[in-house]
């Protein structure tokens, strides 16, 4: 590699936008290829690493698992692929990510219940009596809320 293509590691994370121990913890899990060093041991990066390092951020922007990175790191290593992989990769995330909204939209739900219940049960007296923390305190799923509302007993912490 002549100097002129050469690219230090911590120019790499700059142009990149990310840190030196993130490329070479990449490197350490296989997403970066091991680069070559010069005689005094520092790694030296080539123009095609900033691309790659950027399509790692990007896909990773996109919520992507490390996995799925792998996996699409693999399709441009191999170009002759056909793209309905890439696509089943992408859909396969659009799955997740619409399972995971459903889940923040229950959340949204639940929170909105809480707030709504203390708002009408207890809303300006002590913790002691509050709604939110009464049914926080109930038993539940604590993975995944469900679509009930909270209870709604009116407490008479406000009365």
């Amino acid at each position: 590699m002549n100097a002129s293509a050469s690219i230090s590691i911590g120019l790499l994370a700059r142009q990149a936008g990310c840190t030196v121990p993130t490329i070479r913890y990449y490197e350490e899990i296989g997403l970066l290829p091991a680069v070559p060093r010069t005689e005094g041991g520092r790694r030296v990066y080539g123009a095609a690493t900033v691309r790659r390092l950027s399509f790692i951020r990007r896909c990773l922007d996109f919520g992507f698992s490390i996995e799925q990175v792998r996996e699409l790191v693999g399709l441009v290593d191999e170009p002759h692929r056909p793209c309905v992989e890439v696509r089943e990769v992408a859909a396969k995330h659009l799955a997740q990510v619409r399972d995971k909204l459903a889940e923040l939209q229950a959340l949204e739900r639940n929170m909105a219940a809480f707030v709504g219940s203390c708002d009408s049960a207890c809303a300006g007296g002590t913790a002691v009596d509050c709604t939110i923390l009464e049914d926080l305190a109930s038993p539940g799923d604590s993975h995944l809320l469900s679509a009930s509302a909270p209870s709604a007993q009116a407490n008479a912490c406000c009365r």
